[in-house]
């Protein structure tokens, strides 16, 4: 237990770091560009985002995971996975390339069409580097992730700005993608210093592909449906809609995306070294789904809460629609670590057949609940969405407790604590902010105050809080391996 600990803490330091940067640097950029840019220029950029989505996973196809998993792993193996990678890229490009014109016919958006074949050379970037960021996790070479994020980052950014404010408009978007993948391709070439031998080897390629597969099978579904959305309310209402239901929907992921940022790229390599020791296994994974709910369930009930005076003080009130959005897919958000945490648990143990099962299932009927959610609007699609994480929580626990007898009640416990001491802090800044005639930013800056400051109250006894305050300490200071 002591040699996780001390891994955890060494890659949490650097994890932490770079998600916490990262983040802020992007909040900060984001918010630049919404202020430059229409709901419009978003909403066009994420009606391509499926088809860049599913390119990106057929690259991948589980190759990554699958090389990260494999403890016996071979040089051979990842020039196999690099040269697969980059063909598969390539291909796609072309097939992107072509369908471009009928994509923007199917949105009727003419500007589409270049927008996609340049955006689309990110798959080509991404392949050139995608075996690097595998030897970083498995490494756990955090400080490398973590410089190559804050750079691509910032550099990406300020071009982003620069051309908005050069009056490109959507374009701006497309250039600050396209510049982060190269700054990051340039940063671990010269970083890793990994060259691919330019070999491929069908043995090789059918071991990994076994296990590979069915999680491409279920990336492929997952990212669908992911995307699906921003797919159905692209072409059955407006772009201006959609950079709207985007804005509000990133701003409630904001506490997710941080702590898998801090938390989930550290586990997966961990819990692999635990592979052949259940009783540890569910002992660490228990605490990991602790110690994530304890930060991201009062995060999303916070911007709930005051979503309507964030969005008006950091966007301005025209992006005023996207607060509902907000407030409806954070009750969806907040249970995605558990549904994630379980699927990486059936990973580590090899059982990609039940990931894949688990998927079909679950997406067979979200897509139906999606589909019935249409008419009644964009609030009728999130609330789709919160009913849609309440069954695939319930789902992706059935076979973990079957394997490891920790089922849905026993993760709810875990999880519950946290959402009613959450709630409890979270409430009297939610009516302050729905009675209280005050100019929006000091609505917000009361509101998160109040909610932080009952959250803190209810927690000074909590086990795992107190152990989070200790684990961050430890992670600012140089540790010696026990």
């Amino acid at each position: 237990m002591s040699s996780v600990k001390h891994e955890t803490l060494v890659s949490v330091k650097w994890s932490l770091l770079e998600r916490f940067a990262t983040q802020v640097m992007q909040f900060g950029l984001g918010l630049v560009l919404a202020r430059l840019l229409l709901p419009s220029d978003f909403g066009a950029v994420g009606m391509l985002a499926i088809f860049l989505a599913l390119s990106q996973t057929f690259v991948d196809s589980g190759f990554g995971q699958a090389l990260i998993r494999k403890l016996d792993r071979t040089e051979q193996d990842f020039s196999t996975v690099f040269c697969f990678n980059l063909v598969v890229a390539v291909l796609l490009y072309g097939v992107l390339f072509a369908c471009a014109p009928l994509i923007s016919r199917f949105f009727s958006m003419p500007v589409l069409t270049p927008l996609l074949r340049v955006q689309a050379l990110t798959l080509l970037v991404g392949a050139l580097m995608g075996i690097h960021q595998v030897k970083l996790t498995i490494r756990l070479d955090f400080r490398g992730m973590a410089l190559r994020s804050l750079l691509s980052c910032l550099v990406g950014g300020v071009a982003g700005i620069v051309c908005a404010w050069r009056g490109l408009g959507v374009w701006a978007l497309v250039v600050q993608a396209l510049t982060a993948q190269v700054v990051n391709l340039v940063f671990v070439w010269l970083y890793l210093r990994w060259r691919p031998r330019l070999t491929f080897s069908w043995t090789s390629f059918r071991e990994m592909g076994s296990f590979g597969s069915k999680l491409l099978a279920s990336s492929l579904l997952h990212t669908g449906y992911m995307h699906l959305t921003t797919l159905i309310i692209g072409r059955c209402f407006s772009a201006r809609d959609l950079g709207y239901y985007n804005r509000g929907t990133q701003f409630a992921q904001l506490p997710v995306d941080t702590m898998n940022g801090v938390l989930g790229k550290v586990l997966y390599p961990i819990l692999v070294k635990l592979q052949h020791d259940d009783a540890h296994l569910v002992h660490v994974y228990r605490k990991y789904i602790s110690m994530m709910s304890l930060v991201i369930v009062p995060g999303c009930l916070l911007l709930a809460a005051v979503a309507r005076p964030l969005i008006d003080f950091l966007l301005t009130p025209k992006w005023a629609e996207a607060a509902l959005y907000l407030q409806i897919y954070a009750f969806a958000i907040m249970f995605d670590h558990v549904c994630s945490l379980n699927l990486t648990l059936l990973t580590v143990k090899g059982r990609s057949d039940l990931f894949l099962r688990l998927e079909v299932i679950k997406k067979t009927i979200s897509v139906a609940m999606l589909l019935a959610a249409v008419p009644y609007g964009v609030a009728g699609i999130c609330v789709s969405r919160v009913l849609y994480t309440q069954l695939a929580v319930a789902l992706n626990t059935y076979y973990t407790g079957r394997l490891f007898g920790i089922g849905y009640f026993t993760q709810m416990l875990d999880f519950m604590r946290y959402f009613v001491l959450a709630f409890l802090a979270c409430l009297p800044a939610a009516l302050l902010c729905l009675f209280a005639a005050w100019p929006s930013w000091l609505l917000l800056a009361a509101g998160s105050l109040l909610a932080l400051v009952l959250y803190a109250l209810l927690l000074r006894r909590d086990a795992v809080a107190l152990e989070v305050v200790q684990l961050v300490r430890s992670s600012l200071h140089r540790q010696r391996p026990s």
